[in-house]
Order: structure tokens, then C-alpha cells, then sequence
């Protein structure tokens, strides 16, 4: 079937496909740096620390900022649309042997980004580093150790300021996003010590002064991580409760819930309370395992809650996973064109008419409905989308990324 052919069978169901290929082009995902370089960053020579690992050893990882920024060009090249990128701090990049710790991180360790992300004409958000540092060998935020929380405290509001130059030099908003592995591996003699100390360690962070209109700060939760199984200091609900009293955007990573709870159920909630949330988009698999998002059910259910309540420009999004067993580039053009599928796929479905039949009750025909835009030519429209972008199709872009691998990542040491 051709475009033209998919666009008739669309409207005859109330559908504009150029509506919604003319939408999808100014949505903008946030491509996270770290599936590069397997969360390795550049401030350290740590091991990765904080329940984070990565699995795989596939060649040609970047190991400096230069192959990592020409590996994102790649990417982003085969990826269509104009997006974002998505830094961690312990990406700084240092010259001429200057080092700083993350205590005194400066806007300066970050101007080489900067200068990519404008040549590019792309936003950056970014994420303090609460892991792989000798301080970060137990708690961070929620440390009983004065020294060390007073440390990581300093870290976040050096960040603040990062962000905040981030938003000024390139006219755009950046979204700082705090997660701590804090916790414990075996059942805690004492939960709110730990979390009075989170608390205590926040208020200090936001008494910093920052433009609010211009950095989104987001609190980010998480139920268990290697080394933390019995109890995480920053729970859904301490982040809920603490965002919610303090006018701080809650957001929500898919991979950092029960395997039997799901995020699409919870953004519609979500939408209710928040002007704006925050979505890191992985695919778990049992656990917080971050791999590859797929055009899968639940990828498709989450861009379906931010479609049809009309949230595409309430909801940050921005992608979060490592995978160091398959080419690195591939894995990023995969994830970000496979979430920009399903937001289409959304968008080229009748919600009116589906919601109609649902407060109708006439439940058969709502399934029945459903059933059959399974089958619709969808296809047809994203290869639309990416002819008009100007990048390659499914079935077109990997051999240049075989290629890509053989001249320049084979050829790393």
C-alpha cells in the first residue's frame, strides 16, 4: 500500500495523516549520552558503581568526548526529527590536564557540549552523578556521614548552575533530573533516618538560587538496584510526596516500578496533579535492566496516555538505557525511532470515537474497534516521515551503520 493510499484509509476513519506527521516533526525526545560509552563518562577511571552495570563488551565504545559526540552525530542522522541530548556530569569534558571533583564542576567543563549542541541546534538536559566516585561507595544524599552528604549536596548545586547555563546558552529549557542509588541490601534497622537525611540534603540543594522557568528540576524513584534490594532511600513515594509539597517535577522511569506495575497506568494520574512530568522510557525485563526500547506493548500504551490527553507538551521525554552487547550507535537509532513509532501510532488513532464507545459502554464494538486498527497501514505513514526528514527507512539505515562500525568503530583501540 502506498502513502496516498493509507492517508484515504485513515480519513475515513476521521484521521489526518499530515496532521499528525506535521505534530510528530516538533517533537523533540531527549537521546541519553551514556549508551555510548557504556556509562563510563570521562571524570573518572571508577568502576561503575551505585547498582549500574553494564553487560557486553561489542567493540569501537567511545572512550573520549570525540568519539562519543561523532558516534551521537551518527545516530542522530538516522534518526528523524530535531531532538535533544542528555548529558550525566560525570561527562565533563577536561583540557590540558585541568580536573575538577564533582563538588566543583563549573559551566566551563561543559562548553565543548554547549558548542556541539549549537552547531546542531540541539537542547541539553542533564543529571547530577551520584555514582562511580570513592564518595559514593555507600549513601550519598542520605549519607549519616556528614562530610560525605555535605559533599554530594555541593555536587547537585554545582549542577544547578550547569543547568541553568545550559538553558541561557541555548534558549531552550534543561530538565535536571536527581537519582541516587541510596539504600540498603538487606532489611534496614531504621527507613526514615535515612530519608529525613534525603530530605534534609534536597532542601538545601533547591534553596539554591535558580531560574525555575528555565531549569525543570525532576526527582526520579526507583524500587531496588543491585546492592539495594531491601530498601531504596528515594521510594516513589518520598519523591511523590516531596515533589508534590515543593512544586518539583516528579519523574518517572518505566524500568523503576514492580514488574507488574505499569507507568502507562500512572501518567494519566500523574496528568491530573502536574502541569508538566518527566518520562525516562526503557524496556525492563523483570528488573531495571535497561534495554533497548522496542515497539512494544507498554512503549505503545505510554505514548498513548501522553496522545490522547493532549500532553505532548506537558511530558519531558527522554530515553535511559545501556546496552553494551550490540553496536552502541544501532541501539540508540533503534530506541528513539521505535518511541517516535508509537507516539504515531497514537496519534493515527481515533480517541474521540474509542472514548465515546467506552462512556457509551458498548464495550464489543470498543474491542472490536481496537482490534481492527492493528492492521492499519501505520507503516505507510512513519516511511512518509522519514522520507520528508530526509533520513533512511527501517529497512535502509542499518547498512549504514555496518558501515559505519567497519571504517570508525572497528578501527578504535
Amino acid at each position: 500500500m502506498s502513502y496516498l493510499s493509507a492517508k484515504e484509509k485513515y480519513a475515513a476513519i476521521g484521521i489526518d495523516t499530515e496532521a499528525a506527521i506535521e505534530r510528530l516533526k516538533n517533537i523533540a525526545v531527549s537521546m541519553h549520552c551514556w549508551q555510548g560509552d557504556d556509562v563510563g563518562g570521562f571524570d573518572s577511571k571508577e568502576a561503575l558503581s551505585g547498582g549500574i552495570q553494564t553487560t557486553g563488551n561489542y567493540p569501537g565504545k567511545a572512550t573520549t568526548p570525540q568519539e562519543l559526540m561523532a558516534d551521537m552525530d551518527k545516530a542522530l542522522s538516522l534518526i528523524p526529527g530535531k531532538h535533544r541530548i542528555n548529558l550525566h556530569a560525570c561527562y565533563a569534558v577536561f583540557e590540558n590536564g585541568e580536573w575538577a571533583d564533582r563538588d566543583a564542576l563549573a559551566p566551563a567543563h561543559f562548553a565543548k557540549w554547549v558548542e556541539f549542541a549549537k552547531e546542531r541546534g540541539l537542547g541539553i538536559d542533564f543529571n547530577p552523578t551520584f555514582f562511580s566516585h570513592p564518595k559514593a561507595s555507600g549513601m550519598t544524599l542520605a549519607s549519616a556521614d556528614e562530610e560525605i552528604r555535605t559533599f554530594w549536596v555541593n555536587h547537585a548545586k554545582c549542577c544547578l548552575k550547569i543547568a541553568e547555563y545550559f538553558a541561557n546558552e541555548l534558549n531552550t529549557f534543561c530538565t535536571l533530573n536527581i537519582w541516587i542509588p541510596d539504600g540498603m541490601k538487606d532489611i534496614p534497622a531504621d527507613r526514615i533516618g535515612p530519608r529525613a537525611r534525603l530530605k534534609k540534603s534536597l532542601d538545601e540543594i533547591f534553596a539554591t538560587d535558580f531560574d525555575r522557568s528555565k531549569v525543570y528540576v525532576t526527582l526520579e524513584s526507583k524500587v531496588f538496584g543491585i546492592g539495594v534490594e531491601s530498601y531504596t532511600v528515594g521510594s516513589a513515594e518520598f519523591y511523590l510526596t516531596y515533589a508534590a509539597k515543593n512544586d518539583i517535577m516528579p519523574l518517572m522511569d518505566n524500568g523503576h516500578y514492580h514488574p507488574t506495575e505499569y507507568v502507562s497506568d500512572k501518567i494519566p494520574t500523574m496528568l491530573l496533579f502536574n502541569d508538566k512530568i518527566a518520562l525516562h522510557i526503557t524496556r525492563p525485563v523483570r528488573w531495571d535492566s535497561d534495554h533497548v526500547v522496542l515497539l512494544d506493548d507498554e512503549t505503545k500504551e505510554m505514548a498513548k496516555e501522553i496522545v490522547k490527553n493532549n500532553a505532548l507538551q506537558r511530558v519531558i521525554m527522554a530515553l535511559d538505557y545501556f546496552d553494551a552487547s550490540i553496536n552502541r550507535v544501532a541501539a540508540w537509532i533503534v530506541g528513539m525511532r521505535n518511541w517516535q513509532k508509537a507516539l504515531l501510532s497514537s496519534m493515527l488513532t481515533p480517541w474521540d470515537e474509542l472514548k465515546k464507545l467506552q462512556d457509551n459502554e458498548d464495550f464489543t464494538a470498543l474491542m472490536v474497534t481496537n482490534e481492527a486498527l492493528k492492521c492499519y497501514p501505520f507503516g505507510e505513514v512513519w516511511n512518509e516521515f522519514c522520507n520528508r526528514m530526509g533520513v533512511l527507512m527501517d529497512d535502509e539505515w542499518y547498512a549504514e551503520i555496518k558501515k559505519y562500525e567497519n571504517d570508525v568503530l572497528l578501527k578504535r583501540g
